[in-house]
Protein backbone atom coordinates (compact mmCIF):
# COMPACT_ATOMS: atom_id res chain seq x y z
CA UNK A 1 0.00 0.00 0.00
CA UNK A 2 1.50 3.77 -0.62
CA UNK A 3 2.00 6.00 1.46
CA UNK A 4 -0.13 8.25 0.85
CA UNK A 5 -3.15 5.87 0.74
CA UNK A 6 -2.05 4.15 4.18
CA UNK A 7 -2.04 7.85 5.59
CA UNK A 8 -5.58 8.16 4.36
CA UNK A 9 -7.03 4.94 6.00
CA UNK A 10 -5.01 6.50 9.21
CA UNK A 11 -7.13 9.66 8.83
CA UNK A 12 -10.21 7.56 8.26
CA UNK A 13 -9.99 5.62 10.98
CA UNK A 14 -8.91 8.51 13.34
CA UNK A 15 -12.15 10.30 12.08
CA UNK A 16 -14.48 7.04 12.90
CA UNK A 17 -12.37 6.49 16.11
CA UNK A 18 -14.36 10.02 17.00
CA UNK A 19 -17.88 8.05 16.39
CA UNK A 20 -16.92 4.83 17.72
CA UNK A 21 -15.66 6.55 21.11
CA UNK A 22 -17.94 8.81 21.32
CA UNK A 23 -20.90 5.52 21.12
CA UNK A 24 -18.74 3.23 23.34
CA UNK A 25 -18.33 5.86 26.44
CA UNK A 26 -21.16 7.67 25.96
CA UNK A 27 -23.66 4.60 26.52
CA UNK A 28 -21.14 3.66 29.51
CA UNK A 29 -21.39 7.39 31.03
CA UNK A 30 -25.18 7.29 30.47
CA UNK A 31 -26.63 5.80 33.77
CA UNK A 32 -23.70 8.48 35.62
CA UNK A 33 -24.85 11.39 32.94
CA UNK A 34 -28.87 11.09 33.57
CA UNK A 35 -28.42 11.39 36.81
CA UNK A 36 -26.40 14.78 37.52
CA UNK A 37 -28.53 16.16 34.96
CA UNK A 38 -31.59 14.09 36.50
CA UNK A 39 -33.65 13.03 33.34
CA UNK A 40 -33.17 9.04 33.01
CA UNK A 41 -36.57 9.38 31.26
CA UNK A 42 -34.54 11.20 28.68
CA UNK A 43 -32.24 8.54 28.35
CA UNK A 44 -33.47 7.55 24.84
CA UNK A 45 -33.91 11.11 23.39
CA UNK A 46 -29.72 11.91 24.04
CA UNK A 47 -29.54 8.45 21.33
CA UNK A 48 -32.31 9.39 19.30
CA UNK A 49 -31.23 13.17 18.82
CA UNK A 50 -27.89 11.82 18.05
CA UNK A 51 -29.04 8.93 15.88
CA UNK A 52 -31.64 11.12 13.83
CA UNK A 53 -29.88 13.83 12.43
CA UNK A 54 -27.50 11.12 11.50
CA UNK A 55 -29.47 9.49 8.92
CA UNK A 56 -31.04 12.23 7.82
CA UNK A 57 -27.71 13.97 7.17
CA UNK A 58 -26.25 10.77 5.37
CA UNK A 59 -27.80 10.62 2.19
CA UNK A 60 -27.12 14.65 2.10
CA UNK A 61 -23.67 13.91 2.30
CA UNK A 62 -23.28 11.39 -0.08
CA UNK A 63 -25.17 13.88 -2.38
CA UNK A 64 -22.84 16.42 -1.74
CA UNK A 65 -19.01 13.99 -1.83
CA UNK A 66 -20.64 13.10 -5.24
CA UNK A 67 -20.91 16.97 -6.21
CA UNK A 68 -17.95 18.33 -4.66
CA UNK A 69 -15.94 15.56 -3.59
CA UNK A 70 -14.92 13.11 -0.90
CA UNK A 71 -12.09 15.13 1.00
CA UNK A 72 -14.32 18.51 1.54
CA UNK A 73 -17.14 17.24 3.01
CA UNK A 74 -15.88 14.88 5.59
CA UNK A 75 -13.51 17.31 6.73
CA UNK A 76 -16.79 19.59 7.42
CA UNK A 77 -18.46 16.76 8.73
CA UNK A 78 -15.28 16.18 11.16
CA UNK A 79 -15.46 20.10 12.25
CA UNK A 80 -18.87 19.83 12.96
CA UNK A 81 -18.77 17.02 15.23
CA UNK A 82 -16.21 18.75 16.96
CA UNK A 83 -18.07 21.97 17.29
CA UNK A 84 -20.78 19.59 18.56
CA UNK A 85 -18.75 17.74 20.84
CA UNK A 86 -17.41 21.04 22.58
CA UNK A 87 -20.89 22.34 23.15
CA UNK A 88 -22.11 18.95 24.90
CA UNK A 89 -19.40 19.35 27.19
CA UNK A 90 -21.14 22.55 28.20
CA UNK A 91 -24.08 21.12 29.28
CA UNK A 92 -26.09 21.78 32.26
CA UNK A 93 -29.28 20.18 31.58
CA UNK A 94 -30.44 16.90 29.56
CA UNK A 95 -32.19 19.29 27.03
CA UNK A 96 -29.18 21.13 26.43
CA UNK A 97 -27.39 17.60 25.98
CA UNK A 98 -30.20 16.35 23.70
CA UNK A 99 -29.93 19.74 21.57
CA UNK A 100 -26.11 19.57 20.97
CA UNK A 101 -26.06 15.59 20.37
CA UNK A 102 -28.29 16.71 17.47
CA UNK A 103 -25.16 18.85 16.10
CA UNK A 104 -22.89 15.81 16.69
CA UNK A 105 -25.01 13.75 14.86
CA UNK A 106 -25.09 16.01 11.69
CA UNK A 107 -21.26 15.51 11.91
CA UNK A 108 -21.37 11.72 12.44
CA UNK A 109 -23.46 11.58 9.35
CA UNK A 110 -20.46 12.45 7.08
CA UNK A 111 -17.71 10.38 8.98
CA UNK A 112 -19.71 7.17 9.39
CA UNK A 113 -20.75 7.76 5.33
CA UNK A 114 -17.77 9.01 3.21
CA UNK A 115 -15.04 7.01 5.18
CA UNK A 116 -16.59 3.66 3.32
CA UNK A 117 -17.18 5.42 0.05
CA UNK A 118 -13.46 6.95 -0.09
CA UNK A 119 -12.31 3.11 0.60
CA UNK A 120 -14.95 1.86 -2.73
CA UNK A 121 -12.94 5.03 -4.00
CA UNK A 122 -9.42 4.42 -3.86
CA UNK A 123 -9.68 0.29 -3.19
CA UNK A 124 -10.01 -2.14 -5.79
CA UNK A 125 -12.67 -4.95 -4.56
CA UNK A 126 -10.14 -7.74 -3.99
CA UNK A 127 -8.79 -5.00 -1.46
CA UNK A 128 -12.05 -3.38 -0.61
CA UNK A 129 -13.53 -6.06 2.23
CA UNK A 130 -9.68 -6.30 3.72
CA UNK A 131 -9.35 -2.68 3.80
CA UNK A 132 -12.90 -2.40 5.41
CA UNK A 133 -12.33 -5.06 8.03
CA UNK A 134 -9.37 -2.65 9.00
CA UNK A 135 -11.57 0.08 9.18
CA UNK A 136 -13.85 -2.00 11.70
CA UNK A 137 -10.99 -2.14 14.15
CA UNK A 138 -11.67 1.28 14.98
CA UNK A 139 -14.94 0.08 16.42
CA UNK A 140 -12.53 -2.83 18.49
CA UNK A 141 -10.15 -0.60 19.54
CA UNK A 142 -12.70 2.02 20.55
CA UNK A 143 -14.46 -1.07 22.75
CA UNK A 144 -11.30 -1.86 24.51
CA UNK A 145 -10.27 1.29 25.49
CA UNK A 146 -12.85 3.25 25.62
CA UNK A 147 -13.83 1.79 28.79
CA UNK A 148 -10.56 2.45 30.26
CA UNK A 149 -10.46 5.75 29.23
CA UNK A 150 -14.01 6.67 30.08
CA UNK A 151 -13.83 4.92 33.45
CA UNK A 152 -10.82 7.21 34.55
CA UNK A 153 -12.52 10.27 33.44
CA UNK A 154 -15.72 9.83 35.30
CA UNK A 155 -13.82 8.45 38.69
CA UNK A 156 -11.39 11.23 38.72
CA UNK A 157 -12.51 14.14 36.30
CA UNK A 158 -15.80 14.78 35.31
CA UNK A 159 -18.40 13.43 32.16
CA UNK A 160 -18.14 16.43 30.56
CA UNK A 161 -14.84 15.61 29.45
CA UNK A 162 -15.89 12.09 27.18
CA UNK A 163 -16.97 15.19 24.95
CA UNK A 164 -13.64 17.11 25.14
CA UNK A 165 -11.55 14.46 24.45
CA UNK A 166 -13.08 14.12 20.77
CA UNK A 167 -11.05 17.46 19.43
CA UNK A 168 -7.80 16.28 19.28
CA UNK A 169 -8.13 13.32 17.41
CA UNK A 170 -10.63 15.47 15.02
CA UNK A 171 -7.82 18.10 14.56
CA UNK A 172 -5.09 15.51 13.52
CA UNK A 173 -7.80 13.36 11.03
CA UNK A 174 -8.47 16.80 9.24
CA UNK A 175 -4.52 17.22 8.94
CA UNK A 176 -3.97 14.04 7.51
CA UNK A 177 -6.46 14.24 4.94
CA UNK A 178 -5.61 17.78 3.34
CA UNK A 179 -2.04 16.36 3.43
CA UNK A 180 -2.44 12.99 1.67
CA UNK A 181 -5.85 12.85 -0.02
CA UNK A 182 -6.14 14.65 -3.64
CA UNK A 183 -8.88 13.43 -5.60
CA UNK A 184 -9.56 14.24 -9.64
CA UNK A 185 -13.01 15.55 -9.34
CA UNK A 186 -15.51 16.44 -12.25
CA UNK A 187 -17.22 19.20 -12.17
CA UNK A 188 -20.61 19.21 -13.31
CA UNK A 189 -23.55 22.14 -12.21
CA UNK A 190 -24.75 21.22 -8.38
CA UNK A 191 -28.20 20.13 -8.25
CA UNK A 192 -28.85 19.43 -4.32
CA UNK A 193 -32.47 18.55 -3.72
CA UNK A 194 -33.84 20.68 -0.81
CA UNK A 195 -37.23 19.57 -1.70
CA UNK A 196 -36.26 15.67 -0.84
CA UNK A 197 -34.08 16.98 2.45
CA UNK A 198 -36.67 18.27 3.64
CA UNK A 199 -39.84 16.18 2.98
CA UNK A 200 -37.57 13.20 3.87
CA UNK A 201 -36.68 14.69 7.18
CA UNK A 202 -40.05 15.36 8.24
CA UNK A 203 -40.49 11.70 7.37
CA UNK A 204 -38.39 10.69 9.64
CA UNK A 205 -39.04 13.01 12.16
CA UNK A 206 -42.55 12.16 12.04
CA UNK A 207 -41.60 8.20 12.59
CA UNK A 208 -39.83 8.72 15.21
CA UNK A 209 -42.25 10.61 17.31
CA UNK A 210 -44.61 7.92 16.00
CA UNK A 211 -42.24 4.97 17.46
CA UNK A 212 -41.96 6.59 20.87
CA UNK A 213 -45.84 6.36 21.37
CA UNK A 214 -45.57 2.76 21.81
CA UNK A 215 -45.92 2.59 25.45
CA UNK A 216 -49.13 4.82 25.30
CA UNK A 217 -50.76 2.36 23.09
CA UNK A 218 -50.72 1.47 18.98
CA UNK A 219 -53.60 4.06 18.42
CA UNK A 220 -51.18 7.03 19.31
CA UNK A 221 -49.00 5.73 17.01
CA UNK A 222 -51.30 5.46 13.93
CA UNK A 223 -51.92 9.22 13.23
CA UNK A 224 -47.73 9.57 13.06
CA UNK A 225 -47.72 6.34 11.01
CA UNK A 226 -50.20 7.87 8.84
CA UNK A 227 -48.24 11.10 8.21
CA UNK A 228 -44.68 9.31 7.65
CA UNK A 229 -46.28 6.77 4.77
CA UNK A 230 -47.66 9.98 3.11
CA UNK A 231 -44.95 11.79 3.63
CA UNK A 232 -42.76 8.78 1.79
CA UNK A 233 -44.88 8.44 -0.89
CA UNK A 234 -44.86 12.60 -1.30
CA UNK A 235 -40.47 12.21 -1.48
CA UNK A 236 -41.36 9.32 -3.88
CA UNK A 237 -42.67 11.79 -6.70
CA UNK A 238 -40.45 14.41 -6.00
CA UNK A 239 -37.23 12.16 -6.49
CA UNK A 240 -39.03 10.67 -9.34
CA UNK A 241 -39.12 14.01 -10.84
CA UNK A 242 -35.11 15.47 -9.83
CA UNK A 243 -32.95 15.66 -12.24
CA UNK A 244 -30.23 15.25 -9.17
CA UNK A 245 -32.26 13.36 -6.70
CA UNK A 246 -31.56 12.82 -3.28
CA UNK A 247 -31.74 9.06 -3.26
CA UNK A 248 -32.27 7.23 -6.79
CA UNK A 249 -34.33 4.54 -6.92
CA UNK A 250 -32.28 2.79 -9.65
CA UNK A 251 -29.92 2.31 -7.27
CA UNK A 252 -32.22 -0.52 -5.52
CA UNK A 253 -32.87 -4.15 -7.18
CA UNK A 254 -34.15 -6.98 -5.61
CA UNK A 255 -30.80 -7.79 -3.78
CA UNK A 256 -29.65 -4.02 -2.65
CA UNK A 257 -33.48 -3.81 -1.26
CA UNK A 258 -32.90 -6.97 0.72
CA UNK A 259 -29.72 -6.42 1.74
CA UNK A 260 -30.60 -3.18 3.16
CA UNK A 261 -33.29 -4.56 4.75
CA UNK A 262 -31.19 -6.89 6.29
CA UNK A 263 -29.45 -3.57 7.73
CA UNK A 264 -32.11 -1.70 9.07
CA UNK A 265 -33.38 -4.61 10.48
CA UNK A 266 -30.04 -6.21 12.55
CA UNK A 267 -29.19 -1.99 13.36
CA UNK A 268 -32.37 -2.33 15.27
CA UNK A 269 -30.73 -5.87 17.30
CA UNK A 270 -27.76 -4.16 17.73
CA UNK A 271 -28.47 -1.48 19.04
CA UNK A 272 -29.77 -2.48 22.70
CA UNK A 273 -26.02 -3.86 23.43
CA UNK A 274 -24.96 -0.76 22.53
CA UNK A 275 -27.30 1.84 24.02
CA UNK A 276 -29.40 -0.63 26.84
CA UNK A 277 -26.71 -2.93 28.00
CA UNK A 278 -24.90 -0.87 30.37
CA UNK A 279 -28.29 0.08 32.22
CA UNK A 280 -28.81 -3.59 32.45
CA UNK A 281 -25.01 -3.64 33.89
CA UNK A 282 -25.17 -0.93 36.00
CA UNK A 283 -28.99 -0.55 37.78
CA UNK A 284 -29.68 -3.71 37.55
CA UNK A 285 -26.46 -6.04 38.51
CA UNK A 286 -25.19 -3.13 40.59
CA UNK A 287 -21.53 -2.77 38.97
CA UNK A 288 -19.67 0.38 37.78
CA UNK A 289 -19.47 2.60 34.58
CA UNK A 290 -15.83 1.63 34.40
CA UNK A 291 -16.74 -2.19 34.83
CA UNK A 292 -20.13 -1.74 32.78
CA UNK A 293 -17.77 -0.57 29.83
CA UNK A 294 -14.93 -3.49 29.94
CA UNK A 295 -18.40 -5.91 30.18
CA UNK A 296 -19.03 -4.81 26.36
CA UNK A 297 -15.40 -4.38 25.49
CA UNK A 298 -14.87 -8.39 24.52
CA UNK A 299 -17.93 -7.59 22.05
CA UNK A 300 -15.09 -5.29 19.87
CA UNK A 301 -12.76 -8.51 19.46
CA UNK A 302 -15.35 -10.90 18.65
CA UNK A 303 -16.97 -8.54 15.86
CA UNK A 304 -13.48 -7.65 14.85
CA UNK A 305 -12.86 -11.63 14.69
CA UNK A 306 -15.95 -12.22 12.70
CA UNK A 307 -15.11 -9.77 9.81
CA UNK A 308 -11.94 -11.49 9.30
CA UNK A 309 -12.57 -15.33 9.85
CA UNK A 310 -16.52 -15.13 7.75
CA UNK A 311 -15.57 -12.48 5.77
CA UNK A 312 -13.04 -14.23 3.92
CA UNK A 313 -15.72 -17.17 2.95
CA UNK A 314 -17.46 -13.93 1.04
CA UNK A 315 -16.35 -14.92 -2.56
CA UNK A 316 -16.33 -18.84 -1.94
CA UNK A 317 -19.81 -18.96 -0.60
CA UNK A 318 -21.55 -15.96 -1.45
CA UNK A 319 -23.38 -13.04 0.58
CA UNK A 320 -26.37 -14.93 1.29
CA UNK A 321 -24.87 -17.87 2.93
CA UNK A 322 -22.73 -16.11 5.52
CA UNK A 323 -25.79 -13.47 6.26
CA UNK A 324 -27.69 -16.65 6.84
CA UNK A 325 -24.91 -17.89 9.42
CA UNK A 326 -24.82 -14.32 11.36
CA UNK A 327 -28.14 -14.06 11.51
CA UNK A 328 -28.00 -17.52 13.87
CA UNK A 329 -25.63 -16.50 15.97
CA UNK A 330 -27.53 -13.25 16.74
CA UNK A 331 -30.47 -15.29 16.98
CA UNK A 332 -29.10 -17.30 19.63
CA UNK A 333 -27.58 -14.34 21.48
CA UNK A 334 -30.89 -12.65 21.54
CA UNK A 335 -32.67 -15.75 22.85
CA UNK A 336 -29.84 -16.36 25.27
CA UNK A 337 -30.47 -12.30 26.61
CA UNK A 338 -34.28 -13.53 27.58
CA UNK A 339 -33.10 -15.96 30.16
CA UNK A 340 -30.56 -13.53 32.40
CA UNK A 341 -32.06 -13.00 36.06
CA UNK A 342 -31.45 -9.87 38.39
CA UNK A 343 -28.96 -11.51 39.76
CA UNK A 344 -26.92 -13.62 37.05
CA UNK A 345 -23.23 -13.38 36.82
CA UNK A 346 -21.41 -10.74 34.66
CA UNK A 347 -19.36 -13.55 33.51
CA UNK A 348 -22.64 -15.25 31.35
CA UNK A 349 -23.51 -11.88 30.30
CA UNK A 350 -19.81 -11.06 28.59
CA UNK A 351 -20.31 -14.66 26.75
CA UNK A 352 -23.45 -13.58 25.29
CA UNK A 353 -22.30 -10.23 24.37
CA UNK A 354 -19.13 -12.06 22.83
CA UNK A 355 -21.87 -14.22 20.75
CA UNK A 356 -23.66 -11.15 19.73
CA UNK A 357 -20.56 -9.14 18.30
CA UNK A 358 -19.67 -12.75 16.22
CA UNK A 359 -22.81 -12.36 14.59
CA UNK A 360 -23.24 -8.92 13.86
CA UNK A 361 -19.50 -8.10 12.83
CA UNK A 362 -19.55 -9.50 9.28
CA UNK A 363 -23.15 -9.26 8.40
CA UNK A 364 -22.75 -5.42 8.62
CA UNK A 365 -19.43 -5.55 6.68
CA UNK A 366 -20.77 -7.56 3.83
CA UNK A 367 -24.29 -5.31 4.02
CA UNK A 368 -22.20 -2.50 3.06
CA UNK A 369 -19.64 -4.66 0.28
CA UNK A 370 -23.43 -5.62 -1.61
CA UNK A 371 -24.80 -2.11 -1.38
CA UNK A 372 -21.46 -0.67 -2.68
CA UNK A 373 -21.77 -3.50 -5.74
CA UNK A 374 -25.26 -3.17 -6.47
CA UNK A 375 -24.68 0.15 -7.89
CA UNK A 376 -22.87 1.88 -10.73
CA UNK A 377 -19.98 3.84 -9.54
CA UNK A 378 -21.10 7.02 -10.20
CA UNK A 379 -23.67 6.18 -7.42
CA UNK A 380 -21.58 4.42 -5.46
CA UNK A 381 -21.32 7.44 -2.89
CA UNK A 382 -25.18 7.88 -2.60
CA UNK A 383 -25.46 3.87 -2.65
CA UNK A 384 -23.38 3.75 0.70
CA UNK A 385 -25.10 6.70 2.38
CA UNK A 386 -28.48 5.61 1.84
CA UNK A 387 -27.20 2.01 3.15
CA UNK A 388 -25.79 3.95 6.01
CA UNK A 389 -28.97 5.82 6.35
CA UNK A 390 -31.49 2.91 6.25
CA UNK A 391 -29.34 1.31 9.30
CA UNK A 392 -28.75 4.42 11.35
CA UNK A 393 -32.88 4.54 10.45
CA UNK A 394 -32.97 1.01 12.33
CA UNK A 395 -30.73 2.22 14.84
CA UNK A 396 -33.07 5.49 15.79
CA UNK A 397 -36.02 3.37 15.61
CA UNK A 398 -34.62 0.48 17.90
CA UNK A 399 -33.22 3.16 20.79
CA UNK A 400 -37.11 5.04 20.49
CA UNK A 401 -38.98 1.67 20.71
CA UNK A 402 -36.79 -0.04 23.27
CA UNK A 403 -36.72 3.26 25.45
CA UNK A 404 -41.08 3.32 25.83
CA UNK A 405 -40.41 -0.59 26.59
CA UNK A 406 -37.90 0.12 29.00
CA UNK A 407 -39.93 2.97 30.44
CA UNK A 408 -43.14 0.98 30.26
CA UNK A 409 -41.52 -2.05 31.99
CA UNK A 410 -40.57 0.33 35.47
CA UNK A 411 -44.16 1.59 35.87
CA UNK A 412 -45.72 -1.55 35.11
CA UNK A 413 -43.12 -2.92 37.92
CA UNK A 414 -44.76 -0.31 40.58
CA UNK A 415 -48.29 -0.59 39.50
CA UNK A 416 -48.03 -4.34 40.17
CA UNK A 417 -46.28 -3.82 43.35
CA UNK A 418 -48.92 -1.71 44.49
CA UNK A 419 -46.66 1.83 44.24
CA UNK A 420 -47.66 4.67 43.08
CA UNK A 421 -46.58 7.80 41.29
CA UNK A 422 -43.46 6.17 40.70
CA UNK A 423 -41.89 5.83 36.61
CA UNK A 424 -38.78 6.65 35.25
CA UNK A 425 -38.81 10.79 35.65
CA UNK A 426 -38.70 10.00 39.29
CA UNK A 427 -36.90 7.20 40.36
CA UNK A 428 -33.87 7.93 41.70
CA UNK A 429 -35.00 10.89 43.04
CA UNK A 430 -37.68 8.37 45.13
CA UNK A 431 -34.43 6.33 45.67
CA UNK A 432 -32.94 9.00 47.24
CA UNK A 433 -35.20 10.12 49.03
CA UNK A 434 -35.99 6.66 50.82
CA UNK A 435 -39.86 6.91 49.16
CA UNK A 436 -38.58 3.03 47.54
CA UNK A 437 -35.95 0.61 48.23
CA UNK A 438 -33.60 0.87 45.96
CA UNK A 439 -33.77 -3.23 45.65
CA UNK A 440 -36.91 -1.60 43.71
CA UNK A 441 -35.14 0.38 41.82
CA UNK A 442 -33.32 -2.10 40.60
CA UNK A 443 -35.90 -5.22 39.87
CA UNK A 444 -37.98 -2.06 38.21
CA UNK A 445 -34.90 -1.76 36.29
CA UNK A 446 -34.78 -5.33 35.07
CA UNK A 447 -38.78 -5.90 34.16
CA UNK A 448 -38.45 -3.04 31.30
CA UNK A 449 -34.89 -5.03 30.68
CA UNK A 450 -36.45 -8.00 30.50
CA UNK A 451 -39.66 -6.73 27.93
CA UNK A 452 -36.35 -5.14 25.72
CA UNK A 453 -35.04 -8.67 25.46
CA UNK A 454 -38.29 -10.71 24.75
CA UNK A 455 -38.63 -7.94 21.96
CA UNK A 456 -35.44 -8.02 20.32
CA UNK A 457 -35.85 -11.91 19.94
CA UNK A 458 -38.67 -11.54 17.89
CA UNK A 459 -36.69 -9.03 16.01
CA UNK A 460 -33.81 -10.81 15.37
CA UNK A 461 -36.19 -14.02 14.45
CA UNK A 462 -37.68 -11.64 11.51
CA UNK A 463 -33.64 -10.45 10.43
CA UNK A 464 -33.03 -14.29 10.00
CA UNK A 465 -36.85 -14.98 8.34
CA UNK A 466 -35.38 -12.03 5.69
CA UNK A 467 -32.02 -13.60 4.70
CA UNK A 468 -34.02 -16.22 2.86
CA UNK A 469 -35.41 -13.73 0.58
CA UNK A 470 -31.90 -13.18 -1.13
CA UNK A 471 -31.31 -14.26 -4.63
CA UNK A 472 -29.46 -17.54 -4.87
CA UNK A 473 -26.72 -15.98 -7.25
CA UNK A 474 -24.10 -14.12 -5.43
CA UNK A 475 -23.48 -10.49 -6.88
CA UNK A 476 -19.99 -11.00 -4.91
CA UNK A 477 -18.91 -14.34 -6.80
CA UNK A 478 -20.33 -13.28 -9.99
Amino acid sequence: MKQNKRNIVIAIMLAMFLAAFEGTVVTTAMPTISKSLNGFNLISWVFSSYLLTSAVSTPVYGKLSDLYGRRKIIVIGIIIFIIGSFLCALSTSMVHLILFRTIQGIGAGSILTISFTIVGDIFEIEERAKIQGTLNTVWGIAGLIGPFIGGFILDYLSWHWIFLINVPFGIISIVLLMNNFDEELIKKKSIIDYQGIVILTLAIVSLLFGTMQIENGVTKMIPYILVTMVLLFTFYLFEKKSTEPLIPFNIFNRTTIIINIIGFVASVVIVIIDSYMPIYIQNVLGYNATISGLSLAPMSISWLLSTFTLGKLLTKVGEKRILQVCSVIMLISSSLLITLKSISSLPVVIIIVIIMGYGAGALFTIVTIVAQIGAEESMRGVATSTNSLIRTLGQTIGVSIFGSILNNGIEIYFKEQYIEGINSNNIFTAIDNNIIKAVDGSNSMFNGMHFIFIAMTFVAAINLITTFLLPKNSIIKD
